[in-house]
């Protein structure tokens, strides 16, 4: 396995004997991989309701409690995954383009501006070019849906609940997912032609993840203890718990190679044709790739108004099967899916050495899962609980950018960006830092 996963110690180790003894017991469970940190917090090494009294009528029983949250609420770990490896790269285009000229027999730059951050223009690097770089981005999600992840809510209910008979209980569970990735992406492009490049770009990725819940058993049809209660590994009992869980995992993500052609040139602008493969080498069981390959075609307009650049960028994003869109724990693999992507922005050569770049990117994720908030209403009329649930269906997600590029020296460019979103939708970082190098020869 390419990372480490490991559970959390108590909660409160080391305080002293009498505050800990005021709070709830922090249960830590083990996970394998991160793809299955909900299943195994909430199935049957985790958030686990004993019992040792019959219900009424004299049935004897274990505890089943069950939620779409314990099963349905690992397509959290898709929607991750999605995220990470639909993050907006830098451009692998060099901010440095070239052309031959034949009657002077020297390479002339084609641009005054060093070009956008995280989207394409239409000009390319130059037949024999090169340009190399790296880059690095940071987020930590705070938000699914709207919903703030340190405040997420889910009701367990009973097993055949219907049948009543002390079985109306319920577990309210509040849970806080911690989600932070950093990824470090090393790219190189090469030009083939005057019109042609080719782009390799390979990401590094670290996922750190955590997830607590305190579950809490409400009382909505028994009211003895021995019916429905958490058991410690001391052996103590008692209506509330703790569950905790850690993971985390660095390696190689999913590697992109990207083709892009130049149909027209002209000193104003131009129009190019592009083209991505994703292959699914990163390690989906740790959440590092999509465990699918991908294709995504994609078109390029852009021109040049004095020290103004804008461009537009359209694209559709195919996607395979993957484990991680399939049932939970099945071992099935289903589509990920497919995704529309679109970017509208401009540069702003502001000197010879800078140039300043905005950018409004787009994404409509098609058949998607989707989580909302609303009430459970308990069987007995009168307690209601807030939760969550799951349905499929399409979401447009914006984000706004900012950055630039700074000539440090030669043909050394800096490329400072900050990605933010401006709508809720899906699965979101309030404020995305990005940091990068790149070097043309």
């Amino acid at each position: 396995m390419r990372g480490r996963v490991m559970c959390v110690v108590l909660w409160l180790l080391g305080a002293p004997a009498a505050s800990l003894a005021q709070q709830p017991y922090n249960l830590a469970v083990q996970v394998d991989h991160l793809a299955s940190i909900f299943t195994e917090l909430y199935g049957p090494n985790g958030l686990v309701v004993d019992s040792t009294a019959a219900l009424a009528g004299g049935q004897s029983h274990s505890g089943h409690f069950t939620s779409g949250f314990e099963s349905e609420f690992s397509q959290f770990g898709t929607a991750l995954t999605s995220q990470i490896v639909s993050l907006p790269l830098p451009s692998p285009a060099s901010g440095f383009t070239y052309e031959f000229d034949p009657g002077l027999g020297v390479f002339t730059r084609t641009t005054n501006s060093f070009g956008p951050i995280l989207a394409e223009r239409a000009e390319t690097i130059g037949a024999k070019r090169m340009s190399v770089g790296f880059a690095f981005q940071s987020l930590t999600f705070d938000t699914i849906e709207g919903v703030d992840l340190s405040l997420v809510p889910a009701v367990f209910s009973h097993d055949s609940a219907e049948l009543r008979g002390g079985r109306e209980d319920v577990v309210t569970t509040v849970n806080a997912i911690s989600a932070k990735v950093k990824r470090f992406t090393g790219f190189l492009t090469y030009g083939v032609t005057n019109r042609l490049d080719v782009s390799l770009a390979l990401p590094v990725v670290s996922n750190d993840l955590r997830v607590v819940s305190d579950a809490t058993i409400q009382r909505i049809g028994t009211t003895v203890p021995e019916i429905h209660f958490f058991r410690a590994t001391d052996d103590s009992v008692g209506n509330r718990r703790i569950f905790t869980a850690l993971g985390s995992a660095t390696g190689l993500g999913d590697i992109a190679i990207r083709l892009k052609q130049t149909l027209t040139k002209r000193r104003t602008g131009g129009f190019a044709l592009g083209l991505d493969l994703r292959l699914p080498t990163g390690n989906e069981e740790d959440l590092l790739g999509t465990g699918a390959t991908g294709l995504q075609p994609f078109a390029i307009w852009s021109a040049t108004y004095g020290p103004f650049s804008p461009h537009v960028n359209v694209g559709y994003q195919w996607n395979g099967s993957s484990v991680l869109a399939g049932p939970p724990g099945a071992g099935e693999s289903e589509d990920l899916p497919d995704v529309a992507i679109y970017t509208v922005g401009t540069d702003l050569a502001v000197s010879s050495r800078l140039t300043v770049a905005f950018e409004l990117l787009g994404r409509y994720v098609i058949d998607s899962p989707r989580m909302r908030r609303e009430d459970f209403h308990a069987l007995d009329g009168q307690s209601v609980f807030p939760t969550i649930t799951f349905t499929t269906g399409s979401f447009n997600e914006l984000s706004g950018a900012a950055g630039f590029k700074l000539n440090l020296a030669g043909q050394v460019l800096l490329d400072l960006n900050v990605l933010f979103r401006l709508n809720n939708a899906g699965l979101r970082d309030k404020i995305a830092p990005l940091v990068g190098l790149e070097y043309t020869f």
